[in-house]
């Protein structure tokens, strides 16, 4: 084979009684595989190009060991040398283009690459995702399909242990598969597979943060990163705070925010802000909002949808006291983090 690869992951993972994948382990995901890689793949595993799910035996495995190392890829035959101990778990799954996934395992895969930092959020195709992924429970004791769950727990408290569900979802915790360097985040349960986390991200307690979204970083997350929202580097979302995502609601915006910006406590976007914008606390502007735009001598330039003001830099949004009315004036003051809360080493 001549061509890179989009992607390679050797993994592990769990099935359903029935035989499906629940979910699948890549402790080292590769992006831009060497053709070399790709023909080794073809010797060993039976890879015949495109995008493919192999699933080799173990003595596939250890042979595809050997040649992985030669061909320079030192983890990745450190993986497979693991895998080939408990070959019937073993994955290895082949994107040679960024299609969309059509199985557990690329589905997988492409969140890994997302929480790996090698894509950062819509840099892949990830349309049908939902469809392909199953609803989980995600246990003390793994996946466990949800049929399965009853039978299971009841075997645990046999057994004279709980099992503890720790939910039901069909996206796992990020820092159960992977927790990339340089980040805080104060409870795993808020940061989904798929998260994209830049070095020097602090997610608090009530922080959120979706998958194919995240930040630059540095910078605090206190507030909701929605699905596909990107926020740019030394930006703080207060406590409570909120950025409209695109997979409910109706809305088809992708919103972005920019670098040294703060959204308040309890406030929210509906738009997108470039850099050194405020959102006053508790204001949340919805595309359709109507906003006062005011000039540096205090007087009123227009009223405008807040949507026309979107992505725009240097902004400040607060909600006159008197009259009610938003208003938008220009932001004179950066924000800037406190360096010592963002160095997670």
């Amino acid at each position: 084979m001549t061509e890179s690869l989009f992607a390679l992951g050797l993994g592990t993972g769990t099935r359903a009684t029935r035989g499906g994948w629940l979910e699948v382990f890549y402790p080292a995901p590769l992006r831009g595989v060497a053709p070399a890689i790709a023909a080794t793949l073809g010797t060993y595993c039976g890879y015949a190009g495109g995008n493919a799910v192999l699933e080799p035996p173990a003595s596939a495995l250890r042979a595809l060991a050997g040649a992985l190392n030669d061909a320079g890829a030192a983890a990745q035959a450190e993986i497979a040398r693991a895998l080939s101990a408990n070959a019937a778990d073993a994955v290895i799954t082949v994107l040679a283009t960024d299609a969309a996934p059509a199985s557990v395992p690329e589905a997988y895969l492409k969140l890994h690459l997302l929480s790996h930092r090698l894509c950062r959020p819509h840099e892949q195709k990830l349309d049908g995702l939902f469809a392909v992924l199953p609803n989980v429970a995600w246990t003390s004791e793994g996946a466990i399909e949800l049929a399965e769950l009853p039978r299971r727990q009841l075997a645990a408290r046999t057994a004279g242990r709980t099992l503890t569900v720790h939910g039901v979802d069909k996206f796992p915790r990020m820092s159960d598969y992977v927790v990339p360097s340089g980040v805080r985040i104060a409870d795993g349960a808020r940061v989904r597979l798929g998260a994209y986390l830049g070095e020097g991200t602090t997610v608090m307690h009530e922080g959120f943060v979706n998958f194919n979204a995240g930040t630059e970083g540095p910078g605090m997350v206190e507030g909701r990163i929605s699905a596909g929202v990107f926020v740019g580097a030394g930006s703080d979302l207060g406590g409570g705070c909120s950025t409209m995502g695109t997979l409910s609601g109706g809305n088809k915006t992708v919103i972005a925010v920019g670098r040294e910006c703060l959204i308040g406590a309890n406030a929210g976007i509906g738009i997108s802000l470039g850099d050194r914008c405020t959102i006053e606390a508790g204001l949340f502007i919805t595309a359709g909002a109507r906003v006062t735009v005011i000039d540096d001598t205090g007087a009123t330039v227009r009223t405008v949808r807040a949507r026309e003001l979107s992505g725009g830099s240097d902004m400040l949004f607060r909600r006159n006291s008197l009259s009610g009315a938003i208003e938008c004036l220009s932001n004179r003051a950066a924000i800037e983090l406190n360096a010592a809360l963002h160095a997670n080493d």
